[in-house]
Formats: C-alpha cells, sequence, structure tokens
C-alpha cells in the first residue's frame, strides 16, 4: 500500500471511530503497566475483571510488592499464563522501588528492563501514557498490516517499522487504537466483516466479503 493510500486508510478508520482509545481499565500508568502485562494472550475484558480486585487492594507498586508473587495469583488465576504472569509482576514492582523510586519510566530502554516487559508493552505504555508516536503490534495489527497491504512483515518488528513509515506522523500514536479497535470489531481474524469497513477501496485484501452472509431467517 502507499502512503497515499495508507494515509487514506487510516483516515478512513478514523472518522469511523474517532474516540478510540484502549479498552484496559486503569486510573495511572502503573495500572495501565500492570494490565498490558497481563493482557499478553488474554482478553482485555479478562484483565479488567482480574485486575478490578488486584487493583483495589494493591494500587501502587509497594503495595503490590508485599503482596508478593503467591497473593497476587489469586487475583488473576482466571487470565491465562497467570503463574508467570503473577511471577513477572511481582519482580516489576520490586524493579519499580528498587530503580525508579516506584514510578513508572517513560522511556524504551528502561521499560524494556522491567519483568515481563517486551517491545509491544513499552510501545503501549509509551503511546498511552507518555505521549509518544509509537505503534504496538499485537495480533491484531499483525493481522491488518498483512491482510490489507498496509505494512506487510514476516514479523512484528518489520510490520511496526512498515506502519512508522508509512502512517503521517501527527496520526500515528492514535493509529494504534484505531487499528487494534478495526481488527477485534471487523477486520476480524476469522472471518473479516469488509461490509463493515470504511476502508475497504484502499485495502488489498483480494477475498474481500462485501456483503454479510444470509442468516437462516433470510434464507
Amino acid at each position: 500500500m502507499s502512503k497515499a493510500a495508507a494515509k487514506a486508510f487510516i483516515t478512513a478508520l478514523a472518522e469511523a471511530n474517532p474516540g478510540a482509545e484502549s479498552e484496559l481499565i486503569f486510573r495511572n500508568t502503573f495500572e495501565l503497566l500492570v494490565s498490558v502485562v497481563l493482557s499478553a494472550q488474554a482478553t482485555d475484558k479478562s484483565v479488567n475483571k482480574a485486575t478490578k480486585g488486584l487493583f483495589e487492594h494493591a494500587p501502587d507498586p509497594k503495595s503490590m510488592a508485599e503482596l508478593g508473587e503467591a497473593g497476587i495469583a489469586q487475583y488473576i488465576k482466571t487470565i491465562g499464563l497467570w503463574r508467570a504472569k503473577a511471577h513477572n509482576v511481582a519482580l516489576l514492582c520490586e524493579q519499580l522501588l528498587e530503580r525508579h523510586d516506584g514510578e513508572v519510566p517513560a522511556d524504551r530502554k528502561s521499560l524494556e528492563a522491567l519483568a515481563g516487559v517486551g517491545r509491544k508493552t513499552a510501545n503501549v505504555v509509551m503511546n498511552v501514557a507518555f505521549g509518544a508516536d509509537t505503534m504496538a503490534v499485537d495480533t491484531h495489527i499483525f493481522r491488518i498490516g498483512n491482510r490489507t497491504g498496509l505494512a506487510p512483515g514476516k514479523t512484528t518488528r518489520q510490520v511496526e517499522d512498515g506502519l512508522v513509515a508509512r502512517i503521517p506522523k501527527d496520526m500515528l500514536r492514535p493509529a494504534h487504537h484505531w487499528l487494534i479497535l478495526h481488527g477485534r470489531y471487523v477486520c476480524k481474524a476469522r472471518a473479516p466483516e469488509c461490509w463493515r469497513c470504511p476502508a475497504t477501496q484502499w485495502c488489498l485484501y483480494p477475498d474481500k466479503r462485501l456483503t454479510p452472509p444470509r442468516t437462516k431467517e433470510a434464507a
């Protein structure tokens, strides 16, 4: 997809969903960081359900570190990989206290040095909390980048670099949310609902479904 087409594609998503934002529920940067770490291979809905009680009991790094791995685990058993995530969150809180006086750092190097924090998580935190022009590539955005021709790539980093290169800089930060929500609710993995997509004219996907499937009632 050309830069001009990419701009038109993103603009169409923006006009269709101008108020797009994260569906994770958090009150501060620390809660955002923990939520994103917990969201790996889990839905935002399941994370929000788990963190409601967790954040009520431990709203900051100190109280969560005191809660410890076993205590954290009791709140997050309903989400995938909860054992590893409980370990990482407990260690992450200790690292925040030891290295950053309990504050979440704003730079990539420091974020990625924390337990359980990879490039995607760092990109989300930098984007949402600190206003950085980053593109966090999850499964939805990876799929859209390849399916539509917006930014094809064999790895998440290739897709990320392609998106950063094609999307206008002033649209890059909010584009993260426009793309992820589009992938979650319209350009779905198994059956993209192209008839609902506002950007079909720029999409290069060869097997577009431009009419909704007929229901049994209609048949």
